[in-house]
């Protein structure tokens, strides 16, 4: 009944009441509203029956509208999860899934056939599983009527006093220390060989032929150290680097209002933790670009993070002869161009990017 009417409206909060039913019983409702920091209404129902009044049975639920974090994984693309990966939490994409892992929750699609490699292939396919799990096609997701609204952080960050404008240099680096974070300003990069190979010519030698990726802090000058700020949002409009643990409630929003390209990049450069999981402790990441894990990054790294790129994807790039051992994402990964962490040659082996990843959703993020 509580749900019947919130559905009808969604703003009747003040409702407490006894009702009766069926002849055998009684039960009161209370609604108790959302609040800033936790959106979810709590609907508390006590029941006891006519014959025997002092025997009572408390439920208690939260319910809210879902956001795009109830997934462990969202993407606008086509997919593919290899053997080496295991996903815990719901996966949904608006392209086609690949699936050669494992998974304990919901893989859909919302295709019902698509294109893979010249093939045509079922909306979700492969050697992983259970493929009980696997659903396909389900209706779309507009990441665009659903997307978070920077503009939002942009302005509880100008608030707070927490709205970086341009760094006038490379961007900023945000490292979290607990319930505080220092500032620097990055001055230089380090840039790392991707694709590509050594080539050799007559007269001027060796010279790398490929592609080159300038994604890490070179040097840097400290700013200052700041209190995670009560409206929980820090607003960045230039590249950003973050990393460290976090005890509290933050958002880092990335990017340009109105929107404008290039949209600039945040770039995870290690560990990014929470100091207690399944706690009020919840880091959101949402820029207009790419989420980017650099090179010079631990070889068994663990991001705690809802991730969100509005147009563009999640991804370690392909480094030249560069290959790390695991990476486990505790919580949500949400971008339109998808996205990955491994590459694989053609008798599958890994060769860049985590050998092992592990994606895990935190449940403390679905409302």
């Amino acid at each position: 009944y509580a749900r019947w009417r919130l559905l009808h409206n969604d703003t009747d909060f003040d409702f407490s009441g006894i009702e009766e039913y069926a002849g055998v019983g009684q039960y009161q409702l209370e609604i108790i509203s959302p609040s800033a920091c936790s959106p979810a209404a709590e609907i508390r129902s006590t029941g006891w029956t006519f014959d025997f009044p002092d025997t009572k049975r408390k439920i208690r639920i939260k319910y809210a509208k879902p956001s795009l974090a109830k997934y462990a994984f969202l993407t606008n693309s086509n997919v593919w999860f290899g053997p080496d990966e295991e996903l815990k939490g719901p996966f949904h994409s608006n392209g086609g899934i690949r699936f050669d892992g494992t998974t304990d929750s919901w893989v859909r699609s919302a295709k019902e056939t698509y294109k893979y490699l010249n093939q045509t292939h079922n909306g979700v396919w492969g050697g992983g599983g259970p493929k009980s799990f696997w659903q396909y096609p389900v209706p779309e997701i507009d990441f665009f009527s659903v997307t978070t609204d920077l503009s939002d952080i942009s302005d509880a960050a100008d608030e707070s006093n927490t709205h970086y404008t341009s760094s006038g240099k490379e961007g900023w680096h945000i490292v979290f220390t607990g319930t505080t974070y220092k500032l620097y300003k990055v001055t230089s990069r380090e840039c790392h060989y991707g694709e590509g190979s050594w080539k050799y010519k007559k007269w001027t030698g060796w010279y790398w032929n490929g592609n080159t990726y300038c994604y890490d802090i070179g040097n840097e000058t400290l700013v200052g150290t700041y209190p995670i700020p009560t409206t929980g949002a820090i607003f960045v409009e230039d590249d950003v680097w973050i990393e460290g643990t976090v005890n509290g409630r933050v958002t880092v929003g990335i990017g340009k209002i109105p929107v404008q390209e290039p949209y600039k990049k945040a770039y995870i450069s290690g560990n990014l933790l929470y100091a207690e999981k399944s706690s009020d402790d919840v880091i959101g990441i949402i820029g207009q670009g790419d989420v980017v894990v650099p090179y010079d990054v631990p070889d068994t790294m663990e991001i705690d993070a809802a991730m969100l790129s509005q147009f563009g994807k999640l991804y370690r790039p392909y480094y030249y002869d560069d290959l790390k051992d695991d990476l486990t994402i505790f919580g949500s990964q949400i971008s339109y161009l998808g996205g990955g962490w491994k590459y694989v040659n053609g008798w599958g082996n890994v060769v860049s990017g985590f050998e092992d990843t592990h994606h895990i959703y935190d449940g403390n993020l679905k409302y």
